[in-house]
């Protein structure tokens, strides 16, 4: 297309009012995706090409975003130069002002750049509040961002332990939730980082009592269908004493999802996608070659 540009955008997102990361399909009812309000965003630049986003990175409903992204071309009318990152960033922002949905940057790509298919890793942040049996009890910046759990102590150092064998090259089976994408998807994968440390909460020096957080970190290429929450999970139940570590690797090791104990999987509003990250030289554009 000419003058057609490809774009990469990094955005974030409030999750709990989404029905998750990718388009809505027209049979279904009520909320729609992140994807379909950056898609209405787009069109309001009046581009004179069908607008379809590819996004990076698929979470679900109720699970939030500090850096998911997508691409997409966009051919403006009367042959006009493609749109400078910081002027799109700025249009699709006023677009997107009514919604809790913020694009952050914005490359120039090369047309055969691929959100998906060329992203490096992606890291997930999950984040758990101790010591409150209700979520009234946290401060508002938190309450919808967080999982509080009644206790007031997690054996850390055994889910530490557990973390670790999560580690490598594993078959995942055990640790996705069964959907459509099922029979099509490796379910081997290699989790890079799988870290516990200390976290806080966002409005900690303005609260009247201090609120233990802890901030599961799990670094990836891919993952599979609901992987981190069933892992953060299996992890917590080894901080509660419910799960032993030598069973945490026994149903890793038996690489069936219906080995994952029910119920046990921590709930959406508490993981957050903080990065996806792209090979510098994959985002650079070709020289232009002088016209003849």
């Amino acid at each position: 297309m000419q003058n057609s540009a490809r774009y990469l955008i990094f955005f974030q997102y409030i999750g709990t009012k989404y029905s998750g990361a990718v388009r809505v399909s027209p049979h279904q009812l009520g909320k729609k995706g992140v994807q379909d309000h950056l898609e209405d965003a787009v069109r309001k630049l009046k581009p004179i090409n069908p607008v379809s986003l590819t996004v990076s990175s698929r979470t679900d409903t109720g699970v939030h975003a500090l850096s998911n992204s997508a691409h997409f071309d966009l051919q403006r009318k009367n042959d006009k130069p493609p749109f400078p990152a910081n002027v799109l960033v700025e249009a699709l922002n006023f677009h997107l002002r009514t919604e809790q949905i913020r694009v952050t940057n914005v490359h120039h790509v090369p047309d055969d750049f691929h959100a998906r298919f060329r992203a490096q890793s992606r890291t997930y942040v999950y984040r758990i509040a101790l010591g409150a049996h209700h979520h009234t009890l946290f401060p508002l910046t938190d309450s919808d961002y967080c999982w509080g759990l009644h206790n007031t102590h997690l054996d850390v150092e055994a889910m530490r332990e557990g973390a670790a064998l999560l580690v490598g090259v594993h078959d995942f089976s055990s640790f996705r939730a069964v959907n459509s994408d099922l029979p099509w998807k490796n379910p081997v994968k290699t989790l890079d980082v799988a870290s516990i440390q200390p976290g806080g909460s966002f409005s900690q020096a303005h609260f009247h009592r201090e609120i233990p957080f802890w901030e599961l970190t799990f670094t990836s290429r891919s993952f599979l269908y609901k992987q981190v929450r069933r892992m953060v999970g299996a992890l917590v139940a080894v901080g509660q004493g419910r799960l032993s570590v030598p069973q945490l690797k026994e149903i890793l090791e038996l690489r069936d999802s219906l080995a994952y104990p029910q119920g046990l999987a921590a709930p959406a509003r508490g993981l957050f996608l903080t990065r996806v990250d792209y090979r510098e030289e994959d985002l650079q554009l070709s020289e232009q070659k002088p016209e003849e």
